[in-house]
């Protein structure tokens, strides 16, 4: 009985294949008989009710008839894809040896459009630009910084971690300790670059993002030499006057030190995602130098001070531009980009 049913199968199986029209149909004959659940898998489960001496022959039979449909799907589904992709290649087909059609001009990212114009406008009051690794050490990126391994400090980085002490720097503050350290006092720098944080993506936040930071260190450096340099940046930046607030902040590397925030330029202060529904960004965390910090660079905090300053460098191109939201200034979609 097994073996008549073989027979028949084999025959109707081998017409259905035959008789397919679309790769669909191809496969669908495919499941029917020789899928899982098909026919020929039913009859190998009543092969356990033969005698002993009928399943070599009728096994022998099954793995043939297997093999040999197979086979012919096989060769029908070959010709189904060869056709598919001959009209694939009928509408796509490109002359290579016709001339160009004519380069799209590129442009520079709005990141680096704000880089480059912060860069001349410290530069022409005597600032050295610097650049550092983003793969920093421990020291570099924490200690001498005045946050030691059992710092509170330490808590609020949500830092990349690398194998042997190494890590993703999340700041460019590192640059501030090289640039003490090779250049010494009197100094002016600025550190552009991009840093790493570990946070929840959102409309103001990204994992990979840019910053500018700067330092002065020299005799009878003050406060008022601060806020008189972060006017001249935002002045120079925005070419407007901008409303901005000054109020204490807590960075382990100064002392004192202030949060300087510029009222959203996005909403205009009533509230919108980029500013938190607050009405202001944090743009500028800044202060004087922490004596720690410069006697960790090897310089005598007795007769040097300084100011130092970090500035959100993306957060600043989303408040020129009035871009809503910071993912797409890293999304690569040419869309965005060639509107600058």
């Amino acid at each position: 009985m097994i073996e008549e049913s073989l027979q028949q199968i084999a025959s109707k199986a081998q017409a259905a294949i035959s008789a397919a029209a679309t790769s669909d149909a191809l496969e669908a004959v495919r499941v029917e008989y020789l899928g899982r659940n098909g026919s020929l898998a039913g009859l190998s489960k009543e092969m356990k009710n033969l005698k002993p001496e009928e399943k070599a022959s009728v096994g022998k039979l099954l793995n043939q008839v297997k093999n040999s449909l197979e086979q012919d799907f096989d060769v029908r589904k070959a010709a189904f894809d060869k056709a598919a992709l001959d009209a694939r290649l009928a509408t796509e087909w490109v002359d290579l040896t016709l001339p160009a059609s004519g380069t799209r001009p590129g442009s520079i990212h709005p990141c680096t459009q704000v880089q480059q114009e912060i860069e001349d406008l410290f530069v022409s009051l005597g600032f050295t630009v610097l650049d550092g690794p983003e793969v920093e050490t421990e020291n570099n990126n924490f200690d001498a910084l005045n946050i030691p391994t059992d710092h509170p400090a330490r808590d609020m980085q949500d830092t990349f971690w690398l194998t042997g002490g190494h890590l993703l720097r999340t700041h460019t503050s590192p640059v501030q300790v090289r640039g003490m350290k090779k250049l010494g006092p009197p100094l002016r720098m600025i550190a552009p670059g991009r840093v790493f944080r570990n946070e929840e993506v959102d409309a103001s936040h990204e994992h990979t993002f840019y910053q500018l930071e700067g330092m002065m260190i020299d005799r009878n450096v003050s406060i008022a030499n601060l806020i008189y340099f972060m006017k001249t940046l935002l002045a120079g930046i925005f070419k407007r006057e901008v409303t901005v607030r000054l109020r204490p902040g807590y960075f382990p590397f100064v002392e004192p030190g202030f949060e300087l925030d510029i009222q959203c330029l996005i909403c205009g202060g009533p509230g919108c995602p980029v500013c938190k529904h607050s009405g202001w960004v944090e743009l500028l965390p800044c202060g004087l130098v922490h004596p720690n910090v410069l006697r960790n660079a090897g310089i005598d905090p007795e007769e040097y001070g300084g100011f130092a300053f970090g500035l959100g460098l993306t957060r600043l191109v989303m408040m020129r531009y009035a871009i809503d939201d910071i993912r797409w200034l890293q999304s690569g979609d040419l869309r965005f980009l060639k509107q600058f």
